[in-house]
């Protein structure tokens, strides 16, 4: 099973034209990009996963994704702390000591507001992302960049990568199997060290597979007369219709709204409840 598949659904986020989604995607990306504010936050998350299954996308297919994230998210929120223990406390102003450890690594409830607002800051990406990669045709989504005039070599280059995550996955797949029917074990019957060792000599084979397969399509390419013309018709190129119409005045009214209470709430991009 791959991670990141588009697979047709009939429904109306697969129907979105690829520039629409790429454009709610980037403005809910800048909102929380931009704010620390936790209920922005709190209310993306709701919104993608909602959307999530609006787009019939089933969490099962993620939970490899959501591990990974969960690892990284955790390891960000430690490392944070450790190297920064209390810029919770000049970022809003106040100390509220919860206990201390050691020195100066006191735990205080503005540092934790500030650290669970930063997971919850990247964490919200997440979704966005994973709903723009699984309901967006890579044809399509290039034809939709083109109309914008981003260059079709461009536009090209990008459909060729998101066409073929899922064909790297599948040859990764492939030669691990091949490599433990040859005695390389990368199970968790083994250390975690020797399970290092033999994924990296399962990556070795996927590299020259990954090199050799780019200079296959490089030749197709050049032997059909690409780029010979300055312009190019799509097949797959789909109009913007009313659906785009509401689905982007709905991402824009979420960046209005966080605009006003950045500006007339928070005045700042951060909340801070302590005042």
């Amino acid at each position: 099973m791959t991670l990141f598949n588009y697979s047709y659904e009939d429904t109306v986020i697969h129907r979105l034209s690829g520039l629409t989604k790429l454009l709610g995607f980037l403005m809910l990306t800048g909102v929380v990009m931009y704010t620390y504010d936790i209920r922005i936050f709190l209310f993306i998350l709701v919104f993608s996963f909602t959307l999530l299954r609006i787009a019939h996308i089933p969490l099962r297919k993620l939970k490899l994704v959501f591990l990974y994230v969960g690892i990284f998210l955790v390891i960000n929120f430690f490392l944070a702390y450790l190297f920064s223990p209390d810029y919770g406390t000049e970022v809003y102003g106040s100390s509220t000591l919860i206990f201390q450890i050691a020195g100066n690594y006191d735990v205080t409830w503005e540092q934790l507001f500030y650290q669970v607002s930063k997971l919850l800051k990247y964490a919200s990406v997440i979704p966005l992302g994973i709903i723009f990669l699984f309901t967006t045709d890579p044809s399509e989504f290039a034809s939709s960049l083109n109309t914008i005039f981003v260059p079709y070599k461009v536009t090209y280059a990008v459909a060729l990568t998101l066409r073929h995550f899922p064909d790297i996955q599948k040859e990764y797949t492939t030669i691990s199997k091949a490599q433990q029917a040859r005695g390389l074990d990368i199970s968790k019957k083994t250390s975690f060290w020797h399970r290092f060792r033999n994924a990296v000599a399962t990556m070795v084979p996927l590299i020259f597979s990954s090199l050799e397969r780019i200079d296959v399509i490089t030749n197709a390419m050049h032997l059909r007369g690409f780029s010979k013309h300055r312009t190019r018709t799509w097949y797959s190129f789909r109009p913007m219709k009313a659906p785009d119409g509401v689905a982007l005045a709905i991402c824009l009214a979420v960046v209005a709204g966080a605009a006003c209470i950045a500006i007339f709430v928070n005045h700042g991009r951060f909340y801070n409840p302590f005042v």
